[in-house]
């Protein structure tokens, strides 16, 4: 039987995580993840999520697991729990953080799996703050300052928090990636940002319907001039955005449901194997 607490796994390179496994990670803030809804054992992008573990670690690490490893690991964790799950990978180094020293070997893996998530319905309020990410190619865990600007947002009346770069460029928000549209186009913001597997799923299935899409520089001075926003995360391909900064936008619901077909769109890849 499927329950709510079953539906909480965590394991370390395939086996159940102990209390002694995860006390040295309370404080670890050196590695990177990545996070995805695994419906009927199946996920959307498996290929996007293997490539950005895979990088990271080799640019964070030096050594990346290779991807059939990885994928056992991922197996195992959903035989251990039901079929619908948020999961999370996370990679880092036993040799920790605030030290030089490299152990030389792949890194750990730790995966988690709680109940299954479809974020909220909106429309939201984004409050606009001045923040460039450290690293922001890698969805690392180093980010206090997302939840700190988006507590600030809410503590403004807004719902969350978009994020501007020195230039007023406008990147991403606290956990999500945004893309704006003209009526006919849509618009990724060009300025660095971690590319979310789900904005990248949204992009090639864009391209095969034949959406017109570009990237170009998003400022609070050229918001008024386009008509709808959203935010995309593992959780949902767009959840319409009424407002950001003091700018109001019309919610667009025939953008959001484009971006919603084309991330259907994306076949979905058995993830588990079991007997059902």
């Amino acid at each position: 039987m499927t329950t709510a607490s079953n539906a909480f796994v965590a394991q370390l390179n395939g086996r159940t995580a102990t209390a002694a496994d995860l006390a040295p990670l309370a404080f670890a803030g050196f590695a990177h993840f990545t996070a995805m809804q695994v419906r009927g054992g199946r996920i959307r992008g498996l290929d996007l999520h293997l490539q950005r573990l895979r990088t990271a670690s080799a640019e964070l690490f030096g050594h990346a697991i290779p991807d059939d490893r990885l994928l056992a690991h991922l197996r195992t964790a959903l035989q251990a729990g039901p079929l619908d799950v948020s999961l999370t990978a996370t990679m880092y180094s036993r040799a920790g953080e605030f030290t030089s020293a490299d152990t030389g070997s792949e890194p750990d893996v730790l995966i988690r799996t709680g109940p299954a998530a479809s974020g909220p319905k909106g429309p939201l309020a984004l409050a606009v703050f001045e923040h460039e990410r450290m690293l922001p190619h890698i969805k690392h865990v180093g980010e206090i300052a997302k939840t700190y600007l988006m507590r600030k947002a809410v503590e403004q009346g807004f719902d969350d928090a978009a994020f501007a770069d020195r230039h007023g460029r406008l990147s991403e928000a606290s956990i999500w990636n945004m893309a704006f549209w003209d009526g006919e186009s849509v618009i990724w913001p060009a300025a660095a940002m971690l590319t979310g597997t789900t904005m990248s799923i949204v992009r090639r299935q864009l391209h095969g319907l034949g959406i017109p899409q570009r990237t170009q520089e998003i400022s609070l001075k050229n918001v008024p001039q386009l008509r709808g926003a959203v935010v995309m995360n593992s959780w949902t391909p767009g959840v319409p955005v009424r407002k950001v900064g003091s700018v109001e936008l019309p919610e667009a619901t025939e953008f959001v449901a484009l971006l919603h077909r084309a991330y259907e769109a994306e076949p979905l890849v058995e993830l588990s194997v079991r007997d059902l």
